[in-house]
Protein backbone atom coordinates (compact mmCIF):
# COMPACT_ATOMS: atom_id res chain seq x y z
CA UNK A 1 0.00 0.00 0.00
CA UNK A 2 1.34 3.42 -0.62
CA UNK A 3 0.53 6.78 0.27
CA UNK A 4 1.94 10.28 -0.60
CA UNK A 5 4.34 11.85 1.84
CA UNK A 6 6.59 14.73 3.18
CA UNK A 7 8.63 15.54 6.16
CA UNK A 8 8.08 18.57 7.56
CA UNK A 9 8.25 21.35 10.77
CA UNK A 10 4.81 22.82 11.36
CA UNK A 11 4.68 26.46 11.66
CA UNK A 12 2.50 28.67 14.52
CA UNK A 13 -0.10 31.15 12.53
CA UNK A 14 0.28 34.46 13.74
CA UNK A 15 -1.73 38.16 12.88
CA UNK A 16 1.22 38.73 11.01
CA UNK A 17 1.51 36.40 8.53
CA UNK A 18 -2.96 36.28 8.39
CA UNK A 19 -2.53 39.84 7.33
CA UNK A 20 0.13 39.12 4.40
CA UNK A 21 -2.47 36.16 3.45
CA UNK A 22 -5.35 38.53 3.34
CA UNK A 23 -3.30 41.14 1.26
CA UNK A 24 -2.22 38.56 -1.29
CA UNK A 25 -5.77 36.96 -1.03
CA UNK A 26 -7.12 40.73 -1.70
CA UNK A 27 -4.94 41.11 -4.98
CA UNK A 28 -7.68 39.63 -6.74
CA UNK A 29 -5.03 37.58 -8.76
CA UNK A 30 -5.93 33.34 -9.43
CA UNK A 31 -4.52 32.03 -6.30
CA UNK A 32 -4.48 29.05 -4.55
CA UNK A 33 -4.11 29.82 -1.15
CA UNK A 34 -3.15 27.77 1.43
CA UNK A 35 -5.33 26.74 4.56
CA UNK A 36 -2.88 28.81 6.94
CA UNK A 37 -3.97 26.00 9.75
CA UNK A 38 -1.99 23.45 7.45
CA UNK A 39 1.44 25.59 7.34
CA UNK A 40 4.78 23.73 7.67
CA UNK A 41 8.18 24.16 6.51
CA UNK A 42 8.74 21.04 3.44
CA UNK A 43 11.87 19.63 4.75
CA UNK A 44 11.78 16.53 1.91
CA UNK A 45 8.67 16.02 -0.33
CA UNK A 46 8.51 12.28 -0.30
CA UNK A 47 6.09 11.41 -3.06
CA UNK A 48 4.32 8.65 -2.98
CA UNK A 49 5.99 5.80 -0.60
CA UNK A 50 5.48 2.44 0.61
CA UNK A 51 4.19 1.87 3.88
CA UNK A 52 6.98 -0.49 4.41
CA UNK A 53 9.11 2.16 4.08
CA UNK A 54 7.64 4.00 7.31
CA UNK A 55 10.43 2.17 9.59
CA UNK A 56 13.11 2.95 7.49
CA UNK A 57 12.06 6.80 7.13
CA UNK A 58 11.98 7.17 11.43
CA UNK A 59 15.11 5.91 11.61
CA UNK A 60 16.41 8.39 8.88
CA UNK A 61 14.52 11.43 11.06
CA UNK A 62 16.05 9.90 13.76
CA UNK A 63 19.99 9.91 13.25
CA UNK A 64 18.99 13.66 10.79
CA UNK A 65 18.08 14.87 14.63
CA UNK A 66 20.80 13.17 16.50
CA UNK A 67 23.02 15.68 18.99
CA UNK A 68 20.78 18.54 17.86
CA UNK A 69 18.82 21.07 20.43
CA UNK A 70 15.42 22.24 19.91
CA UNK A 71 15.61 25.37 18.42
CA UNK A 72 14.05 28.52 17.20
CA UNK A 73 13.85 30.11 13.45
CA UNK A 74 12.34 33.37 12.73
CA UNK A 75 9.54 33.89 10.12
CA UNK A 76 10.46 36.91 8.27
CA UNK A 77 10.07 38.56 4.89
CA UNK A 78 8.16 37.81 1.44
CA UNK A 79 9.09 36.39 -2.04
CA UNK A 80 8.09 34.38 -4.82
CA UNK A 81 9.57 30.97 -6.92
CA UNK A 82 11.18 31.14 -9.08
CA UNK A 83 11.53 35.01 -8.95
CA UNK A 84 8.85 38.22 -9.16
CA UNK A 85 8.24 38.45 -12.90
CA UNK A 86 7.26 34.53 -13.05
CA UNK A 87 5.39 33.60 -9.88
CA UNK A 88 4.47 30.44 -9.48
CA UNK A 89 4.61 30.56 -5.46
CA UNK A 90 4.64 33.15 -2.92
CA UNK A 91 6.21 32.51 0.62
CA UNK A 92 7.65 33.75 3.69
CA UNK A 93 10.92 33.37 4.66
CA UNK A 94 13.01 32.04 7.43
CA UNK A 95 16.23 33.19 9.02
CA UNK A 96 18.36 31.43 11.44
CA UNK A 97 17.22 28.56 9.84
CA UNK A 98 21.17 26.53 9.27
CA UNK A 99 20.08 24.06 11.95
CA UNK A 100 16.98 23.11 10.06
CA UNK A 101 19.02 23.01 6.63
CA UNK A 102 21.46 21.00 8.41
CA UNK A 103 18.95 18.32 9.38
CA UNK A 104 17.07 18.56 5.50
CA UNK A 105 20.57 17.26 4.33
CA UNK A 106 20.93 14.77 6.86
CA UNK A 107 17.28 13.38 5.69
CA UNK A 108 17.83 13.94 1.71
CA UNK A 109 21.18 11.66 2.05
CA UNK A 110 19.79 9.26 4.89
CA UNK A 111 16.71 8.75 2.09
CA UNK A 112 19.18 8.03 -0.87
CA UNK A 113 19.54 4.37 -0.12
CA UNK A 114 15.75 3.93 0.45
CA UNK A 115 15.45 4.49 -3.30
CA UNK A 116 14.37 8.33 -2.80
CA UNK A 117 15.78 10.91 -5.10
CA UNK A 118 18.15 13.70 -3.46
CA UNK A 119 16.43 16.68 -4.41
CA UNK A 120 18.47 19.05 -7.15
CA UNK A 121 17.32 22.36 -5.56
CA UNK A 122 19.38 24.21 -2.81
CA UNK A 123 17.19 23.66 0.57
CA UNK A 124 15.94 26.89 0.95
CA UNK A 125 13.68 26.69 3.91
CA UNK A 126 9.84 28.76 3.51
CA UNK A 127 6.18 28.57 4.45
CA UNK A 128 3.89 28.72 1.06
CA UNK A 129 1.37 31.34 1.60
CA UNK A 130 -0.78 30.78 -2.15
CA UNK A 131 0.46 29.08 -5.52
CA UNK A 132 -0.56 31.28 -8.60
CA UNK A 133 -2.62 30.33 -11.63
CA UNK A 134 -2.01 33.03 -14.31
CA UNK A 135 -0.23 36.29 -14.62
CA UNK A 136 -3.49 38.06 -13.82
CA UNK A 137 -2.97 41.15 -11.68
CA UNK A 138 1.12 40.45 -11.29
CA UNK A 139 1.82 43.62 -10.90
CA UNK A 140 -0.72 43.72 -7.43
CA UNK A 141 0.75 40.56 -6.08
CA UNK A 142 4.20 41.96 -6.45
CA UNK A 143 3.44 44.86 -4.77
CA UNK A 144 2.00 42.94 -2.07
CA UNK A 145 5.11 40.98 -1.51
CA UNK A 146 7.57 43.81 -1.91
CA UNK A 147 5.29 45.95 0.91
CA UNK A 148 5.58 42.59 3.32
CA UNK A 149 9.29 42.30 2.12
CA UNK A 150 10.97 43.13 5.56
CA UNK A 151 7.47 41.75 8.23
CA UNK A 152 8.73 39.81 10.90
CA UNK A 153 5.65 36.95 11.14
CA UNK A 154 7.30 35.29 14.47
CA UNK A 155 8.73 32.83 16.03
CA UNK A 156 9.05 28.87 14.57
CA UNK A 157 9.65 27.04 17.64
CA UNK A 158 11.36 23.96 16.30
CA UNK A 159 10.77 21.18 18.98
CA UNK A 160 9.58 18.00 16.60
CA UNK A 161 10.10 16.74 12.69
CA UNK A 162 7.13 14.76 11.17
CA UNK A 163 6.68 12.53 8.51
CA UNK A 164 3.23 13.06 7.28
CA UNK A 165 0.51 11.51 4.48
CA UNK A 166 -0.82 14.06 2.37
CA UNK A 167 -4.60 13.46 0.77
CA UNK A 168 -5.16 15.30 -1.67
CA UNK A 169 -8.75 16.28 -2.42
CA UNK A 170 -11.07 18.98 -3.86
CA UNK A 171 -11.03 20.93 -1.15
CA UNK A 172 -7.45 20.98 -0.38
CA UNK A 173 -5.38 18.54 1.42
CA UNK A 174 -5.82 16.54 4.19
CA UNK A 175 -2.53 15.85 6.49
CA UNK A 176 -2.23 13.64 8.90
CA UNK A 177 1.07 12.65 11.13
CA UNK A 178 2.07 9.19 10.93
CA UNK A 179 5.16 9.83 12.55
CA UNK A 180 6.55 12.27 15.45
CA UNK A 181 9.96 12.46 15.80
CA UNK A 182 10.99 14.95 19.25
CA UNK A 183 14.42 16.36 19.33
Amino acid sequence: MTFRAFIAVEVPVSNELEQFSSAVKDTKAPLKMVNLAKVHITLKFLGDIDESLVPDIEKVIKYAVSGIQPFTMNLKGTGAFPNLNRISVIWAGMENAEALGEIARKIDSGLKPLGLKPEKRKFSPHVTVARVKSSKNKDRLVDTINEFQNTEFGEVPVNKIILKKSVLTPQGPIYSDIVVIHI
